[in-house]
């Protein structure tokens, strides 16, 4: 019997109790209340009636939650090491699977756009949650946003900006990939947009490898830190540095940090020439390299791990505390809920819609979509 199950249990017996100590009452009561005794009798018969049927409702709500734990296990692959980490699992994914209930009316009934759904991270308790959101202010962070190469000068000819924009229709993005329980969606972020710039520039794309820039930024001179965290602007500017990064191929994923620098370069897949920085929460510029660019790094807060449709439009999701790399690789609008961005993120294809979200645009640099946007040159 595992510690969680005993609470539930004693849960239930406290109400079991609490039932047969106020019927003692309600009985006792009767019992001097000869002029009503058949009245009583009913209320009191009415009353057990009902806390029968609620403490059964309770126990089947308990058994119903064990069944549904069981089956998200068998459904996602999911083990854990000891019984205190199950339980502490299953209490998050009740609680996710609770919120997610209530968001799910909420959108049958029109009060929200997207829509959320059990996935592999609902099991995750809040910290393990966090180690997915990699973003960190590294030291170096200060140190490389003097070198960044460019100023973005939007194109004289705005009216040849289009209406939408999917650059994966362009060959442009690789398939969507999953950083695990690392923290380096930066790594993502970087190479998705050196992937990008790459195809448009030499027209072959070439998945790179994000274990290459976790091994070999940490510390000084880059700042990142790995598994920890990091910043895309650092791992470009390495790369320019650096004469390249390697193929994913050559250098595959690990989901953590390695002993030391593994770089070869005779295995490079593409290099950089330095980097730009758009300005700060002007969506209006976001859109304008987007189209023009191609695919491009940017930081936003990721309070999205239920999303599995529609358009992502939070009215709380501010601008500030951005945690998360994700890639930006187009844009649109929906007939019904309007303006999106069309986001790529390294959670695998198993989340969102096919590895990617749907982003509000255009509602005041909601969640911080352009607040921290780059893209390398090459």
């Amino acid at each position: 019997m595992t510690k969680l199950f005993i609470i539930l249990f004693l849960c239930t017996l406290c109400l079991s109790s609490y039932g047969m100590k106020w019927r003692s009452i309600r009985s006792l009561h009767s019992s001097f209340s000869s002029s009503s005794e058949s009245n009583d009798l009913e209320e009191i018969r009415n009353e057990q009636i009902r806390e029968n049927e609620n403490e059964f409702e309770l126990r089947q709500l308990i058994e119903r939650g064990f069944a549904d734990w069981q089956a998200y296990k068998e459904k996602h692959g999911k083990s854990y090491p000891n019984q205190d980490e199950d339980n502490e699992r299953m209490l998050a994914y009740l609680s996710a699977k609770q919120f997610i209930e209530k968001h799910q009316r909420d959108y049958t009934e029109g009060r929200v756009s997207f829509q959320v759904g059990e996935n592999h991270m609902a099991d995750l308790p809040f910290n393990q949650y966090r180690k997915l959101n990699g973003f960190k202010r590294p030291l170096g962070d200060a140190v490389t946003r003097k070198n960044a190469s460019s100023t973005f000068l939007p194109p004289l000819n705005m009216y040849a900006i289009p209406e939408s924009v999917d650059w994966r229709d362009k060959g442009l993005v690789t398939s969507v990939k999953n950083q695990g329980m690392c923290g380096s969606c930066w790594a993502f972020s970087a190479t998705g947009a050196l992937e990008g710039q790459h195809s448009r520039k030499l027209g072959t794309l070439v998945s790179l490898s994000e274990q290459n820039l976790i091994d070999c930024t940490k510390g000084e001179p880059y700042g990142n830190m790995g598994c920890n965290g990091g910043l895309m602007d650092n791992a470009f500017q390495y790369i320019e540095d650096n004469k390249g990064v390697d193929t994913e191929n050559s250098y595959p994923y690990k989901a953590k940090n390695g002993k030391k620098c593994l770089f070869k370069r005779s295995n490079v897949g593409a290099t950089d020439t330095g980097y730009v920085d758009l300005p700060s929460g002007d969506e209006d510029k976001l859109k304008i390299a987007v189209a023009t660019q191609g695919p491009i790094s940017m930081l936003a807060i990721a309070v999205f791990s239920y999303y599995t449709h529609g358009v992502y439009d939070e009215e709380a999701c501010s601008p500030d505390n951005l945690d998360h790399g994700v890639l930006v690789v187009g844009y649109g609008t929906d007939d019904i809920h309007g303006d999106y961005w069309l986001v790529k993120n390294s959670w695998g294809e198993h989340w969102g819609e096919n590895g990617y979200i749907r982003m509000s645009r255009n509602k005041d640099n909601q969640c911080g979509i352009a607040s921290k946007a780059s893209y390398p040159l090459v």
